[in-house]
């Protein structure tokens, strides 16, 4: 059995999907979910990481766990250490961390790593970069005015699929030869936000226009979402990324056998959110 936390977002659902294909029994974990949200026979239940016990239940017969912690689990204190030692008490031999870039370029704190290290279980590190998928932000702009707008238009990132992510997740869940590993995921190049408008509009088969924000401007649309200090830190990695986060990793083709999938791929794949 292989439990799956995060099973409703955009690597838990793939990865239910890649394990069960694999013939795998997978126990779905949200703190909100439903069948509709899974493929049809899998086990539910419901937890909220900041209730470590809700957890116990989930965990009974399982062998790996996939671990995905949300900025709700963290900004709500809640302790890591405390939810794997439920893991491990629960007889859990190997966990999947979703942990992110930002930890290997010293950007983000190595808090939740460091607490799996700590913990005597079998472990991989997954930090993937920026999704493909945050391009849905975008969505209700193209689907009204065929547009979109945003900052530094031709600074590019090798954002990942998170079909990969889920991939790799699913490989290192099911064997153990992925145990003390920590993998950087990307896609196959950088591609800047002018390059993902264009491949929209060709999923599209339309074009959508590019429009290119300020600093200003795009700091004033975020500051409706975000914290004053995560705007600030978020526009400067986005206008100057570090070498480092401009880097492709061959994590996905290494453990896949293939190239990671392009975000021309995955617009394709998701044109209908665009529609």
């Amino acid at each position: 059995m292989i439990v799956v936390t995060g099973a409703t977002g955009n690597v838990g659902r793939p990865l239910v999907r890649a394990l069960v294909d694999s013939g795998e029994r997978v126990t779905a974990v949200s703190r909100r979910i439903s069948a509709d949200d899974v493929p049809a026979g899998i086990r539910l239940h419901r937890a909220d990481l900041t209730d470590p016990e809700r957890l116990k239940p989930a965990l009974d017969g399982a062998e790996a766990l996939f671990l995905l912690t949300s900025g709700a689990f963290m900004a709500a204190g809640g302790d890591l250490g405390a939810v794997l030692d439920v893991v491990r008490g629960s007889g859990v031999r190997r966990v999947v961390l979703l942990s992110s870039q930002g930890v290997g370029t010293g950007d983000h704190p190595p808090v939740l790593e460091d607490a799996v290290r700590a913990s005597g279980l079998e472990w991989t590190m997954l930090r993937p970069g920026a999704f493909h998928s945050n391009a849905l932000l975008w969505a209700d702009l193209v689907r009204t005015r065929r547009e979109v707008a945003a900052p530094f238009g031709d600074t590019g990132l090798p954002t990942v699929d998170p079909a990969d992510i889920a991939e790799v997740a699913a490989a290192a869940l099911r064997a153990p030869g992925h145990a003390g590993e920590t993998y950087d995921l990307t896609g196959p190049a950088p591609v800047s936000p002018r390059q993902q408008t264009a491949a929209i509009g060709a999923a599209l088969g339309e074009p959508v226009e590019f429009v290119e924000l300020t600093r200003a401007e795009a700091r004033a649309r975020m500051l409706h979402a975000m914290p004053e200090p995560v705007v600030e830190s978020t526009l400067d990695m986005l206008g100057a990324p570090p070498a480092a986060l401009r880097q492709v990793s061959p994590a996905v083709a290494h453990v896949l056998g293939r190239p990671p999938r392009s975000f021309a791929d995955w617009a394709e794949r998701h044109a209908g959110a665009f529609k």
